[in-house]
């Protein structure tokens, strides 16, 4: 199963992936985490790794070789890839964890990010996964992924909202993306630091046909992790993702 997880910047989607993840290792699966934001560069921390990987990027060749080969078809030579083909240096792996980066915008004058976006949507449309592994994908902040075709080989999309007219905005946008590529969208409700904004939210999504898996709540060892830059921890936020995750796979693989 491949979950990306999506929604508008500062929402919270790289603290969900990892709290996904965190419980999807612990129940026993293959955890393969795809950092696809080419501007956030702190997922590592939030999973436990000291240091990120060596981007896929540069397994392609660069981002100058990238960028010629865009008119292709096929940017990676095989036609699928599996965990095991991946070289140990271009991904972190910590008992059923794996994490994998696509590239990041590292100065300035560099250029779109399009190379990217083309690897990613290639990595992942081949990327063979076995029955006990799952994808979880940390999406760049908006709606651009969606016109790169990244999203096209996603089982479910989980959508992060926040409290904030903004964040509704941006779900409209992506509840009619993900219609017109006829994909799974689940949203999930996150920082949310009270029962009547929790109510108030799930009104305006409902009236607004996005569904929804779930609630994480504002927690204080959330907010503790993020700014100390350590891994998350195992408070009401990760047992509120847990259940979120359970939801997602009993829906969509029985």
């Amino acid at each position: 199963m491949k979950i990306s997880v999506c929604g508008k910047g500062g929402s919270g989607k790289s603290t969900v992936v990892s709290l996904l993840a965190g419980h999807a290792e612990a129940s026993g699966y293959k955890v393969i985490v795809v950092d696809s934001d080419e501007s956030n560069t702190g997922l590592f921390r939030m999973l436990g790794f000291p240091n990120p990987p060596i981007p896929l990027m540069e397994l392609a060749g660069g981002k100058k070789a990238i960028k010629g080969k865009m008119g292709q078809p096929n940017i990676l030579a095989e036609s699928q890839i599996t965990t095991a083909d991946i070289p140990s240096q271009f991904f972190l792996k910590r008992n059923g964890l794996r994490m994998v980066s696509i590239g990041k915008i590292l100065q300035s004058m560099e250029g779109c990010a399009c190379p990217m976006g083309v690897l990613n949507r290639e990595f992942l449309k081949k990327l063979k996964l076995d029955k006990n592994e799952l994808v979880i994908v940390d999406m760049e902040a908006g709606v651009e992924h969606f016109g790169r075709g990244i999203d096209d080989s996603i089982d479910t999309v989980l959508l992060v909202v926040e409290p904030s007219m903004e964040s509704i905005a941006v779900a409209e946008k992506i509840r009619d993306m993900t219609a017109g590529m006829k994909k799974n969208l689940q949203s999930v409700l996150n920082k949310v630091s009270s029962q009547d904004i929790s109510s108030e939210l799930k009104a305006m999504l409902k009236d607004k046909s996005i569904e929804i898996a779930g609630v994480i709540p504002y927690d204080p060892a959330v907010f503790e992790a993020c700014f100390k830059g350590r891994a998350m921890a195992h408070g009401i936020a990760f047992q509120a993702a847990a259940q979120i995750l359970n939801g997602l796979l009993a829906r969509t693989i029985g």
